[in-house]
């Protein structure tokens, strides 16, 4: 069974309290979780507020670099979260060890990097964000290949789904960097690239992992599903 999570994201653009304020007016007991943007100090003031819901199951979180193994061992017996992923350490080297997690729970996500091969050696296998690779699929045919090859011979275990447009910007972390993917959805057309990938790199935990509001992400959940089966 593949879920498809509507997903809480802390970006710049996003508002994580209005949309834990969703949880409970849509009735949702399920979704995916990226502090990402967040100090240990504001995930407190997060995991409080979250308590407060009727939220029982969060089964894909994003990790960062600071967070302790304490911290994802709460996760795991709060909210039964089964997987996780993070950046590559060469990006953002931990602040903590995760040896206890590594292998068995936490996959790396494809960045400019693409998935840089001896790190995978350490982590339970990859986090396919496919906007990340259409992305490189267009501007950047080498890391492309090079992270299919990786998505080929490790294990898929979960994937952000975001949106692509055929609008340029500026990479905000290497501004010489052109782009075309986006975290936030003007258009569902904006998601007809998944139908390009292949069923089998579609793993059993995605978050959609766009700003949207939740009750938009349900209408984006629903149009995701008539091309990916679950």
């Amino acid at each position: 069974m593949k879920h498809i999570l509507p997903t809480i994201t802390t970006t710049k653009g996003s508002n994580w309290k209005e949309k834990i304020a969703e949880i409970n007016i849509l009735g949702l007991e399920e979704i995916a979780l990226f502090p990402t943007c967040l100090t240990e100090e504001e995930r407190v003031e997060l995991y409080e507020i979250l308590k407060k819901t009727n939220l029982k199951s969060i089964p894909f979180v994003h990790l960062r670099s600071d967070f302790k193994e304490e911290e994802i061992a709460w996760l795991r017996e709060n909210y039964h979260t089964k997987v996780f992923n993070t950046h590559s350490e060469r990006l953002y080297p931990l602040k903590y060890p995760w040896d206890k997690y590594k292998k068995d729970l936490i996959y790396i996500e494809n960045t400019h990097l693409g998935f840089p091969e001896d790190e995978l050696q350490e982590y339970a296998g990859v986090c396919i964000d496919f906007s990340h690779l259409e992305n490189d699929k267009i501007i950047f045919p080498e890391r492309y290949e090079q992270s299919i090859r990786m998505i080929k011979n490790h294990k898929i275990g979960c994937a952000h789904l975001s949106a692509i447009r055929n609008e340029q910007k500026h990479d905000p972390e290497k501004p010489e960097e052109i782009r075309f993917d986006y975290h936030i959805l003007e258009n569902l057309s904006e998601l007809d690239y998944l139908k390009n990938y292949p069923q089998e790199f579609f793993p059993e935990f995605m978050a959609i992992e766009l700003e949207n509001s939740l009750a938009e992400q349900l209408k984006i959940k629903e149009y995701i599903m008539k091309f990916i089966k679950l």
